[in-house]
């Protein structure tokens, strides 16, 4: 088999961390199922405290030896899976050891039922958790693609108006679903398509701005041309409304609010060792901060460390930031910009409810301008709050261009038409992994 350039699905350092959490799991439910079985044993928490620790041992030296996480390949091969189960092999013969010498006191019939049941879990998680780390960090190309083809609707639900949507699509575009002015037939799906029901220009509009902006609405051959047999001219102010449920807007909210306390408690003192660096190399002010445009097209403040000299837009004229060879980085701002660092003081932002953790990136008013001329669509991202990071970050990195700008607007517009509670654990545990890894934005 040739060498690919996806034989490993992501570093070492996050296959390792990943096996051994899925080990350390392993070894908790096997010990835990053993205690539910028999009779209570005196000692049980610091039997657990002992039992884990010689898991951790074991699944550590595993690695160390059979080296498994340098072979992880997007199918598995014999070699791959050989070098799996020999660490999973010395973990056991640690275990086995820790139980003799009496590490973890048990009676002979449990000593072997939980050495079987880790064995037999172990395994298993560690397959699962590496099959799922690669669906879920693999490379997302195809959806970018989607995210940038022209979206459509089209009018009709009959077997003409499936042909044009079929059509459509080898054509390079994404059809949104199905548009009728039938109250009855709207939220039905047909061929696995979704019929929404507009009997007003009103209601279009709506739908628009749920679906994050339409290229262009489509009428088969045998339609008559229209839409609308009745209604008004639509308003210019329309009501908030992402696809998000209401619940799911509750949901995402609390969770900001609860994380967002929880980590600057955390980080409180990497916050502090931050600005005091800062603060001390020139001695300017450590926390920077800028009006951009949030939820409802509201300016708000966005806080940072400041990574640049004081009075970088000295001319008057905002410039974007151009990579790691910035002239107006400071050296501690190079270090914090790379580690995204400078971003820990827009927790605030999120608590305040300026911001989410998963959004859009907010941008000031003077390239959301120059956006507009080219995509108007911009104003569809003020249904929801910005984001700390966002899944256009994820694909199209800092935007130093208004040809990326726009790039970053399609990618946001699919983000808000799939928006859901799923979509932001997914683009959060991508982030995670990014930054754990060293990947640069």
């Amino acid at each position: 088999m040739g060498k690919s350039k996806d034989i490993h699905y992501h570093r070492s350092g996050i296959i390792i961390l990943q096996d051994m959490l899925a080990s350390l799991l392993a070894s908790l439910l096997a010990i835990l199922i053993v205690r539910w079985v028999s009779d209570p044993a005196p000692g049980f928490t610091w039997m657990v405290v002992k039992w884990m620790a010689a898991s951790a041992l074991g699944m550590g030296a595993g690695l160390a030896i059979s080296k498994s996480y340098k072979d992880v390949r997007r199918f598995a091969t014999l070699r791959s899976v050989a070098k799996s189960l020999l660490a999973v092999a010395v973990k056991e013969l640690v275990l086995v050891v820790a139980l003799v010498v009496g590490l973890v006191n048990l009676p002979l019939v449990n000593i072997v039922l939980i050495l079987v049941l880790d064995l037999l879990l172990t395994s298993a998680l560690l397959s699962y958790f590496r099959m799922q780390a690669r669906l879920f960090i693999r490379d997302n190309s195809s959806f970018k693609a989607q995210a940038l083809l022209r979206s459509a609707l089209v009018v009709g639900t009959d077997d003409a108006a499936l042909q044009l949507a079929s059509g459509l699509e080898k054509d390079g575009y994404s059809v949104a679903g199905l548009l009728t002015t039938d109250r009855n037939m709207g939220g039905r799906v047909i061929s696995d398509r979704v019929v929404y029901s507009c009997e007003s220009p009103e209601e279009l509009r709506r739908l628009q701005w749920q679906l994050g902006g339409i290229d262009g609405i489509f009428f088969p051959k045998n339609g008559n041309g229209e839409l609308f047999t009745q209604g008004q001219n639509p308003t210019e102010e329309m009501p908030h409304r992402d696809g998000m449920s209401l619940l799911g807007h509750a949901v995402k909210r609390s969770f900001d609010i609860g994380l967002s306390a929880f980590l600057l408690l955390l980080f409180s003192p990497v916050i502090g060792l931050c600005a005091l660096l800062v603060k001390l190399e020139d001695g300017g002010p450590a926390i920077y901060s800028q009006e951009r445009i949030g939820r409802g097209g509201k300016p708000f403040q966005i806080y940072k460390f400041r990574s640049m000299r004081v009075n970088a837009e000295e001319q008057g004229t905002p410039a974007l930031y151009s990579g790691e060879e910035d002239p107006r980085l400071t050296r501690v701002g190079r270090f914090l910009r790379v580690h995204h660092l400078d971003e820990l003081p827009q927790l605030w932002n999120v608590l305040r409810g300026d911001m989410s953790f998963i959004g859009y990136r907010p941008e000031r008013q003077y390239y959301i301008d120059q956006i507009m001329q080219c995509n108007a669509r911009y104003r569809y991202l003020f249904q929801i709050r910005p984001g700390v990071t966002s899944y256009a970050t994820l694909y199209n990195g800092y935007t130093d261009t208004l040809a990326k700008m726009l790039t970053r607007l399609d990618l946001d517009l699919y983000y808000l038409r799939n928006h859901s509670i799923w979509f932001d654990i997914k683009v959060l545990g991508l982030s995670f992994l990014s930054i754990v890894s060293g990947k640069k934005f």
